[in-house]
């Protein structure tokens, strides 16, 4: 498709690998972590300004660890250079998956600049996460765009181990008939969704009907390996809890996933000792973050005194690395190994190793958005 006007397009760049280390038996895999970015560097990636004038945009800056003019002067790419950098200190993770976002669609199959709050593209992810062995690329495609299908390839081949969604945000109906096609299409590429289940409290407006884990039940019905993010563990639709409304559907669909990401926030610090109470729902966890906001002021093991101690929490508090201290306290909250483990488990993770062939071959020049709304 064509440039916008004003837009330029991103340097026709080399993918040298895609988490060129092979995944360790005793690391676990966090594959629920956020980049985001201002353009700066031609990454492509834009907040638009309504969302950067709310109060949230300065406690994800907080959060990530930069600054505005970090980005401006080092590029959008430093906060994957920090993920990497954390995560090599872990004791326990290995590795991450950072995870693309695409916008909101028109009825003209393209990008409507205008209503897309976060706009993170695949190719920026795809290229930075190739410089850091322990980065792995997870990619977002909104099913209406025009050419949605030859994204969801593309990703494929260029090393992406999930599509991310956030519907709520990205005006996705999940229960739409008309991406049917899109549903085969994971189904045949093998590729997992990862989507926001519940709702969506982190930006600064949302369509939080969209986020009713019910709307799943087509992918699911299909095939496709859903991963619902949070247990669905906010909001509620049609009067009942989206936490409760997602529970029986665990038994109706074997491809049915949930993940552990958020779980500890102050907001939702009851969910994850409910959640392990259900019997069976363990085995169809998987160990993921939601970097950076469990590391912020949302979380705290003191939030969590009544169920592990002070003793423990004070214990926990102690421990420096952010990915170290949110495995301890997910563990001290009762979470199984085999948890932890199944991220690695489900997730193709040998599209992380060198020697896939889409990993060593030149990106073709893509065309990026201006690198701001308007």
């Amino acid at each position: 498709m064509p440039n916008p006007p004003g837009s330029r397009s991103l340097p026709t760049l080399v993918l040298a690998s895609v988490c060129v280390a092979p995944m360790a038996a005793e690391g676990y895999l966090d594959m629920h972590v956020h980049t985001a970015g201002i353009g700066a560097g031609g990454s492509g990636a834009f907040v638009h300004p309504e969302m950067r004038s709310n109060f949230r945009f300065r406690f994800y800056l907080s959060a990530f660890g930069v600054t505005e003019a970090d980005l401006e002067a080092g590029g959008d790419g430093i906060v994957l250079a920090r993920i990497s950098a954390q995560v090599a200190e872990s004791e326990h993770v290995a590795h991450a998956v950072v995870l693309a976002l695409d916008g909101v669609v028109g009825t003209d199959g393209e990008l409507d600049r205008d209503a897309t709050q976060v706009y993170v593209p695949n190719e920026f992810v795809a290229v930075e996460v190739a410089r850091h062995d322990n980065l792995c690329y997870g990619a977002s495609v909104n099913p209406y765009r025009r050419d949605a299908l030859e994204r969801l390839e593309r990703a494929k081949a260029d090393g992406a181990l999930l599509i991310k969604w956030i519907p709520n945000t990205m005006h996705i109906d999940p229960a739409d008939p008309a991406i049917r096609p899109f549903y085969e299409k994971l189904v045949a590429l093998d590729l997992p969704l990862l989507t926001h289940a519940g709702h969506e409290r982190a930006f600064a407006n949302a369509h939080n009907e969209l986020g009713d884990p019910r709307r799943l039940e087509l992918p699911l019905s299909m095939g496709v390996t859903v991963i619902a993010a949070h247990i669905a563990t906010t909001g509620e639709n049609e009067g009942q809890d989206n936490f409760e409304r997602i529970l029986p559907m665990f038994a109706r669909f074997p491809n049915l996933y949930s993940e552990i990401s958020s779980l500890t926030q102050i907001n939702k610090r009851n969910y994850l000792k409910r959640a392990l109470a259900v019997p069976g729902i363990d085995e169809r966890l998987l160990y993921g973050t939601d970097w950076p906001l469990q590391f912020a002021l949302l979380v705290s093991p003191f939030y969590n005194v009544d169920h592990i101690g002070f003793d423990t929490a004070r214990e926990l508090s102690d421990i420096d690395n952010v990915w170290d201290r949110d495995i301890a306290l997910k563990r001290a909250l009762g979470t199984p190994d085999a948890v932890f483990e199944r991220s690695a488990e489900l997730l193709d993770t040998e599209s992380c190793a060198p020697s896939r062939p889409s990993a060593t071959r030149p990106l073709d020049p893509v065309e990026m958005p201006p690198t701001g709304p308007g």
